[in-house]
């Protein structure tokens, strides 16, 4: 008497759910697309279609297997598919039998890609289900690719260089999003790129990040970018100082590759809390401020030696961040590659796309930086003959302890 009773009965969707979950812990790979699609067959839903995004991030592709509905790669740009993909919410297309449902495949908050199914009708209990259900595919697509080929063959549409398979098995995510900050990156040319990179880690209330260019193409660059990046996460995991992460990655490229070798490098602390902001700058490009649409000025720094040349210690610039205030990381392949004309792209135009492209409606960075490559490219005639990266940050500031409450 006086003991709460509580409920520890199982409903029609945690039974469903909790099914999915315990047969995926020991299901194959190849046997996700089936167990999924008998998932939603249980609440009425067909032509279960699994779309994943290409490393070019202009198509989602369809996921072979059996009882998928397999059909045609679906544009990101202007498709439903590709309105949830990049919008991170759920796309309803009535038709005439039935309601064509496109849901984010979100592994925490890295699109993953979508998952689309047609059911008869829609209730708010389906939407709730089947948001559950799509985060729960993310999060096996996620497992199950450490041990599998067959995402990555899916969502490759060209043939792609050794150099390139190495820099896509070092990135983290290409996009994260807290309710203090989201960040977005994108290498180019997506099959064969070789020399750039970019890392990043929220520890605490400290958003640590690299943006790299090693020297050079091929597999050379490749190997140097590897050791630079691998030198960083050591350093951010064992020391705390950004001054100490350029010494350390600087003696690993100088003792593995020598004097005439080096990497350029961007490191940066934001504290996402309070706004503030370190910078290192090791002979990149300065960074964008980008203010309400519109760039307002390079976040200069001084300068420092590019990694791996011996420098003494590095220059620390401290920058302050407004609500809402954009920073954008870009590597000298965004600059440097020279149009049709013979003349150098350049910062001037990147910032004229930059504040025409803040002219139009917001869909969030991973989208918007997605657009802004995609209008950098159409710039230079499609040209991308040397390695381009973008990074960008946009912070907001507040907590997120609640979001640790169950209410």
């Amino acid at each position: 008497m006086g003991e709460e009773i509580v409920d520890r009965s199982e409903g029609f969707g945690e039974r469903l759910l909790g099914l999915l979950l315990d047969r995926a812990r020991l299901m194959p790979p190849q046997l996700i697309a089936p167990l999924v699609a008998e998932g939603v067959a249980r609440i009425g839903g067909r032509d279960v279609s699994i779309l994943l995004q290409d490393y070019a991030q202009e198509l989602l592709v369809p996921l072979p297997g059996s009882k998928l509905h397999v059909g045609q790669p679906e544009p990101v740009a202007d498709s439903p598919a590709g309105r949830a993909f990049l919008r991170g919410e759920v796309v309803e297309v009535p038709q005439a039998h039935g309601v064509r449902m496109y849901l984010p495949l979100l592994d925490g908050s890295d699109q993953v890609g979508v998952m689309a199914l047609t059911l008869d009708a829609v209730g708010d209990d389906d939407r709730r289900l089947l948001r559950r259900l799509s985060g729960l595919v993310a999060d096996m697509l996620v497992t199950k690719n450490a041990y599998t080929d067959q995402f990555f063959q899916a969502r490759r549409r060209e043939p792609m260089s050794v150099s390139a398979e190495i820099q896509w098995s070092l990135l983290p995510p290409l996009s994260m999003s807290v309710p203090q900050v989201d960040v977005a990156g994108i290498l180019e040319p997506a099959y064969r790129v070789a020399g750039d990179s970019f890392d990043y880690a929220l520890n605490d209330n400290i958003l640590h990040m690299a943006v790299i260019d090693a020297m050079g193409h091929g597999l050379d660059a490749a190997a140097m970018a590897t050791i630079a990046i691998g030198a960083y996460r050591h350093a951010r995991r064992v020391f705390i100082s950004l001054a100490e992460k350029y010494a350390f990655m600087d003696d690993a490229i100088s003792r593995q590759f020598g004097p005439d070798h080096f990497v350029t490098a961007q490191l940066m602390h934001v504290n996402i809390a309070t706004g503030e902001m370190e910078l290192v700058n090791a002979g990149h490009p300065a960074p964008l401020l980008i203010r309400d649409g519109r760039v307002v000025r390079q976040l200069e720094s001084a300068t420092t030696l590019p990694v791996g040349f011996g420098g003494q210690a590095p220059r620390i610039r401290e920058h302050m961040l407004q609500r809402g205030d954009r920073v954008l990381c870009y590597t000298d392949g965004i600059i440097e590659e020279h149009l049709a004309s013979g003349e150098p792209f350049g910062e001037e135009r990147l910032i004229r796309c930059v504040n025409r492209l803040g002219e139009e409606p917001s869909e969030g960075v991973r989208a918007d930086l997605r657009r802004l490559s995609h209008t950098l490219k159409t710039e230079r005639g499609g040209r991308t003959s040397d390695d381009a990266t973008l990074f960008m940050i946009e912070w907001h500031g507040g907590v997120a302890d609640h979001l640790a409450v169950l209410d």
